[in-house]
């Protein structure tokens, strides 16, 4: 922990000696915020006995202290940490919403001041209440040592709490927080128990754990339902960071926020999802977080602020808490948002609204509420709750703007605020209600000093929304498919880029064997790629150098290839229940560049059963940027089959299609009883033309034989045999058993030592003389060997060194730079010095491109060396045209052109397309 327990009385009478001292500033500042001070434009309801607003039924809330501000973990509390244990926090509940009602701490004799709550939910009738506790802390005690979080739940009627995961044992498999009922009865929350995806982890033989965040800072907190008694816990998201703050819409779908931390995102969105995990969608702001208050001059541009706790409005909108990651106190500003009609503030959501322009995002309430540091002359919203009566009402926790000016706390003024040296006081946070007819805001609860009142809820009783319920196998999608573990993925064209056909010629050209842009066509595989999770720091136990120069991709593992077919549309069966990326190929399976060739920067996931369409691609680039990932956005440019019973224009007669299907889609039904399974093997034979050819026509396999890769839709026995194959001594990086029976647990995973350095060392006789046998050297009549590292090594013999050829050092070893990569791994990803024979030529040294001498001792001393670049990248194989190129040409001095494989190349363009990492897999890493 970063903060120890402070003795409870002592907590106690700090905080009331500070409430004698200030209460007259507390009064003060009550009594003088009417519309106009501070900048406020809200009439607060003013005077400790008063009692302006009453409503008839319960509210609940908690009660915590204002955190230590020396304690830096708590003062400035990040949105994305979530293990903060902050003490002395409990469950309250008054009977009405009124000042004059006593308050009733409901949790003090299970936390006796040492637990911390956080996340009240009120069920539907308004008959119990849920919420998250952990208690009690243990002082002295490591952070795993402290107890859980747990969700509990108050029943209202009977006065009885309850944990609802009744077995320790379970109850201690993970964090849980952010309960929230569903409308069948049932608990939606977040929790780092990652239920399925440690099962998934167990049946890859490898240890159970809770996988990292993408920051790498605590483990992943991600949506699960449970039954009300706390069992049949299921996990329903697979975010590699954190979703949180589960709320349900009128539909009935879950509407929460997600941490987009995938390669180059860091930002919180809405999506949506069903309660059984199936049709998960953006919901809105991927680009729309730039919208916060200015910054100060003299940029003055619009804050980047966070959604979070988004709540359905009873007229359709979306009420949000804006703020910062950190650096406001955990406080914000509200927004309600028209979710329905916009993904974005400026962007609509369906194709039929495209041309308005928002705002999306409309303010709650007119005070200057600010997202930036510093002072809030509107104060700062931490919570807020629709109250559903109709009044559009909300319930919030409030703590109006207070500066410190010698030693006390005053009012924040007009005057005051223009001092750019202006200190924030400690938060004053109350509970309201702010009536948006009238725009004022009256206290339900008087704040008090040195607390903080929040998670506030109501008791009222509210609309019961639709139950969605859980797809079943067999009724709702193919048994096989559940049998299998896989959902199916159906993209109608690659080509399709935010609704633009970008098709060379269009779609209906490429499709057509008979238009010279059919054999063109740049669009060939889709690499579906998993992330591989990472364990924590007491789990793992390997060292950075276990990453590459591009850590930022993480470890990745390939779960299989399928054809994209000729307009662009692909139906596969993918593994369900883990998160997966796709990258558009061409035929030597290197990432496209330009729009198809963006790296996919959202993860995606299906259920079992589960069928995902979507109409195309999106520009990773586009200005103005243009959301994806939500439904009905543009329409398909893929106009698929123009007829029934008949085959696509000019192509093979038994693949027959139905109007309006893609081309994916009429293989699939026709060829694979619905859906194609993916394959480890980079492998094609034209099944579209006429007359398909006796020939291979994409060939890059790891192994030689059949695999599962159909090839006649005539006999849907016939299976693909691979001719280029992996070299002797070059180790596939895949259980070859998948070659034939690809399961939804086959995973490509390849590792720097074990499948890219051999490669370096595989002898490579030539053979171009036409004579059988290799081609002999004219000086030694040995068999020539362009072995790699036969060149690309120094050589040293008898009165004689020279660098490596092309100054690239393939030889085995240990790096001096880093000795625990090979040193032809970092020869290949990062710069290095350039060597030369020494004037003896007796030793190699670095070359010096410029020296400095000493004006004093006339030493010379080098101050740049002559730099290498890396010849690959581990931005990807088209990134690494100096060694691809090199491999292609028929130049130079030595004509590289037939040195490598097909099967050869492809393992080292996808080795580089997923990051050129070291290991792939934290416990094949060698230990610290």
């Amino acid at each position: 922990m970063s903060h120890q327990a402070q003795d409870a009385s002592n907590r106690a009478t700090v905080r009331n000696g500070a409430a004698v001292l200030l209460m007259s500033a507390i009064a003060a500042l009550l009594s003088g915020c009417d519309s106009g001070s501070g900048g406020t434009d809200v009439t607060i309801g003013s005077g400790q006995n008063m009692d302006p607003v009453t409503l008839d039924f319960p509210v609940f809330y908690v009660k915590r202290p204002v955190p230590d501000p020396e304690d830096d973990e708590l003062a400035n509390a990040d949105a994305r940490e979530l293990l903060r244990f902050e003490i002395g926090a409990d469950l309250f509940m008054r009977d009405r919403a009124s000042t004059s009602a006593p308050e009733v701490n409901l949790t003090g004799e299970l936390t006796e001041g040492l637990g911390d709550i956080r996340d009240v939910d009120v069920n539907y009738d308004g008959t119990k209440v849920v919420f998250s506790m952990r208690a009690q802390f243990i002082e002295n005690a490591d952070e795993e040592d402290q107890p859980t979080w747990n969700i509990w739940e108050y029943d209202v009627p009977s006065r009885q709490l309850r944990r609802i995961i009744q077995s320790d044992i379970v109850e201690e498999e993970g964090h849980d927080i952010m309960p929230h009922y569903l409308p069948d009865g049932r608990i939606v929350f977040s929790s780092t128990r990652q239920q399925r995806s440690r099962a998934i982890l167990l049946d890859e033989n490898k240890p159970q754990f809770a996988a990292q965040d993408e920051n790498d800072n605590e483990p992943a907190f991600v949506l699960h339902v449970m039954d009300e008694d706390g069992t049949n816990i299921q996990q329903i998201s697979f975010n590699q960071s954190h979703d949180l703050d589960p709320a349900v819409l009128a539909d009935g779908r879950i509407v929460f926020t997600r941490w987009e931390h995938h390669i180059d995102d860091n930002q919180f969105d809405l999506y949506t999802v069903n309660p059984d995990g199936s049709d998960l969608q953006l919901l809105y702001g991927a680009n729309s977080h730039q919208t916060g208050s200015p910054t100060p001059p003299p940029n003055s541009t619009p804050s980047v602020i966070q959604f979070l706790s988004p709540r359905p409005l009873q007229d359709g909108r979306t009420l949000a808490l804006i703020r910062p990651f950190q650096g406001t106190g955990e406080g914000g500003d509200l927004v309600l948002i028209d979710t329905n009609t916009y993904v974005d503030n400026t962007r609509a959501a369906t194709a039929a609204n495209i041309g308005m322009t928002g705002p999306a995002q409309t303010r709650a309430l007119p005070t200057d509420v600010r997202t930036i540091p510093g002072p809030s002359p509107g104060g700062r919203y931490r919570t807020a709750q629709p109250l559903f009566d109709g009044t559009g009402r909300l319930l919030v926790s409030w703590s109006q703007c207070r500066l410190i000016e010698d030693n006390r706390i005053v009012p924040c003024t007009s005057e005051r605020l223009q001092n750019p040296n202006a200190v924030e006081a400690p938060p004053l946070y109350g509970i309201y209600v702010y009536d948006t007819r009238e725009n004022t805001q009256r206290p339900i609860v008087v704040p008090q000093e040195g607390f903080i009142y929040t998670e506030v809820v109501s008791g009222s009783q509210r609309t019961l929304p639709p139950v969605i319920l859980d797809r079943v196998a067999g009724v709702d999608y193919p048994q096989q498919l559940e049998d299998e573990g896989v959902g199916v993925l159906n993209i109608r064209s690659v080509y399709d880029i935010d609704g633009v056909d970008t098709a060379p010629g269009g779609i209906q050209t490429v499709r057509d064997p008979l238009n010279p842009g059919y054999a063109t066509r740049p669009a060939r595989f889709l690499r579906v790629e998993k992330v591989v999770s990472i364990p924590d720091n007491d789990t793992r136990n390997f060292s950075a150098t276990a990453f590459g120069p591009n850590r930022s991709l993480g470890m990745r593992e390939i779960l299989g290839y399928a054809p994209i077919e000729p307009d662009g549309s692909v139906k596969v069966k993918v593994p369900a229940d883990v998160a997966f990326s796709i990258s558009v190929l061409d035929a030597a399976g290197r990432r496209l560049g330009g729009a198809l060739g963006g790296r996919h920067t959202n993860w995606l996931q299906l259920k079992s059963g589960e069928q995902v369409t979507c109409n195309g691609c999106h520009n990773g680039n586009p200005t103005p940027p243009v959301a994806h990932g939500r439904k009905g956005m543009t329409d398909s440019v893929n106009p698929g089959a123009p007829t029934t019973g008949s085959p696509f224009p000019n192509t093979n007669p038994a693949l027959f299609a139905d109007a309006g299907e893609t081309m994916a889609e009429t293989r699939a039904r026709v060829m694979c009883g619905g859906a194609c399974s993916l394959s480890v093997d980079l492998a094609f034979r034209d099944y579209w033309l006429a007359a398909p050819p006796a020939n291979n026509e994409v060939d890059a396999c790891y192994a030689s034989g059949p695999n599962n890769v159909l090839i006649n839709p005539a006999d849907t026995t016939a299976r693909f045999t691979c001719a280029n194959t992996l070299p002797t001594g070059a180790a596939a990086p895949v259980n070859l058993a998948c070659r034939a029976n690809l399961t939804s647990l086959c995973r490509i995973t390849i590792h720097y030592e074990q499948h890219i350095h051999p490669l370096w060392g595989v002898d490579r006789f030539v053979d171009r003389d036409g004579v059988a046998g290799p081609d002999l050297d004219p000086v030694t009549n040995q068999p020539i060997n362009n072995k790699c590292n036969s060149c690309h090594a120094p050589v040293t013999t008898a009165g004689m060194v020279a660098p490596a050829a092309g100054q690239l050092n393939l030889a085995d070893g240990p790096s001096e730079a880093q000795p625990l990569h090979f040193n032809s791994y970092r020869q290949l990803l990062f710069a290095h010095r350039a060597q030369r024979a020494n004037d003896a030529n007796t030793a190699l040294e670095d070359i010096c491109d410029q020296f400095q001498v000493d004006p004093v001792t006339m030493v010379e001393t080098c101050v740049a060396f002559r730099q290498v670049p890396p010849t690959m990248s581990a931005g990807g194989a088209r990134a690494s045209s100096r060694f691809f190129d090199k491999m292609q040409s028929t130049g130079g001095t030595i004509d590289h052109s037939d040195f490598m494989s097909p099967s050869e190349l492809r393992l080292l363009s996808e080795w580089l397309d997923i990051g050129a990492q070291y290991f792939n897999d934290p416990f094949t890493a060698p230990e610290n």
